[in-house]
């Protein structure tokens, strides 16, 4: 098992380097690797961290996946992914509410990247600040939990304009709480026509296959070459 101790970031080198100008390097660094990025982006409490788990579980030892599990404060996360023997590296953000370029730039520089094939990064749990930097991500991936209520489309649109998959999670709470996945899908396909939403239940493995399916298939595209510029 590699691990990676916690990040710490200087400021300085954010202000050196424009955030686009460090995602563009990042994209350029993993796809000269083929490696596929995923950008997980939720609310706190939508279940990104039990989906990592069930993902690394399906893809199991031939998966090669690496981790960067980006919080406020702890290494909570990343303890829990540690256990399933794959990379993992922490970023604590202290004060700011989202993962900065230069920060995985650095998570990247502490991993061996020529033992990974997928790259999954979990953001910090908020849907505003994370969907306004990108981070070189090949798929970026929008969570929202059964339990969060379905007018968060229409409260938020950027995080589902700019994503290219929105998992609706928790689905087995379904019959307890007051959610219509129809008006979801209504709300975030009109922002954003082109997003693939898959409704899952991580816990129970409900719809677990096509969405694991799907990634699995990025992963094909991204190790002959293609994805993103």
């Amino acid at each position: 098992m590699i691990s990676c101790a916690e990040m710490k970031v200087p400021l300085d080198r954010s202000i050196q380097q424009s955030a686009e100008d460090t995602a563009r390097a990042i994209r350029g660094l993993l796809a000269a690797r083929k490696i596929l990025s995923i950008n997980l982006i939720s609310s706190p409490g939508s279940g990104k961290t039990t989906l990592v788990e069930k993902m690394i579980e399906s893809f199991g030892e031939t998966g090669r996946i690496a981790v960067v599990e980006g919080d406020i404060e702890t290494d909570i996360d990343a303890q829990r992914i540690r256990k399933h023997g794959v990379q993992v590296c922490q970023i604590n953000t202290r004060s700011s509410c989202h993962i900065q370029p230069a920060q995985l730039v650095r998570a990247l520089e502490g991993m061996d990247l020529d033992a990974v094939d997928v790259l999954i990064v979990e953001n910090v749990g908020n849907l505003v600040c994370p969907a306004e930097v990108p981070l070189g991500e090949d798929v970026r991936v929008v969570l929202l939990s059964v339990t969060e209520g379905d007018e968060k489309p229409l409260k938020y649109p950027l995080v589902f304009k700019t994503s290219d998959i929105l998992i609706i999670t928790k689905t087995d709470l379904l019959p307890y709480v007051a959610f219509d996945t129809e008006a979801v899908r209504r709300a975030a396909r009109t922002v954003n026509p082109g997003i693939e939403i898959f409704e899952v239940s991580a816990t129970r493995g409900d719809g677990l296959e096509p969405l694991l399916s799907k990634i699995e298939a990025l992963r094909a595209e991204k190790a002959r070459g293609k994805g993103r510029a």
